[in-house]
């Protein structure tokens, strides 16, 4: 089905979705951090999808950063963004093309759904 890439600093949400995403028959690699992320992402892990956090504990918008080097090393990686935060436009602006957004706190099927239309192509929240 794919391999996602969860980077979430929070530990209990990290093992939460994580889980949800293996019942559907997902691989997973998990990160805590931007620079644990990027060591599994330049390992060259086959990584079909980024969920990640915007909000990670060392940098306010670690995801949204993290995002943009991921694709830079792998342009056709998809991306779907989750905060609790009010998310600005300023930040839109700064998504990768065609990745998703999906709101915190979130439920099984709504993570599950979202991975589901990004990795179909079709994104729940255009970044451009």
């Amino acid at each position: 089905m794919g391999t996602i890439l969860v980077v979430e600093d929070e530990p209990t949400v990290l093992m939460l979705a994580e889980s949800i995403l293996k019942d559907a028959g997902y691989q997973t690699l998990t990160a805590s951090d931007v620079a644990q992320a990027m060591a599994v992402i330049a390992a060259d892990n086959p990584i079909d999808l980024l969920f990640t956090d915007i909000g990670l504990k060392e940098a306010e918008l670690g995801g949204i950063e993290l995002a943009r080097e991921a694709r830079g090393l792998h342009p056709e990686m998809r991306v779907i963004y989750a905060t609790g935060q009010t998310v600005t436009d300023g930040m839109r602006e700064l998504f990768v093309e065609g990745s998703a957004l999906l709101p915190k706190p979130y439920v099984a099927s709504g993570l599950t759904d979202a991975v589901a239309k990004i990795m179909q192509g079709t994104a729940i929240l255009r970044a451009k």
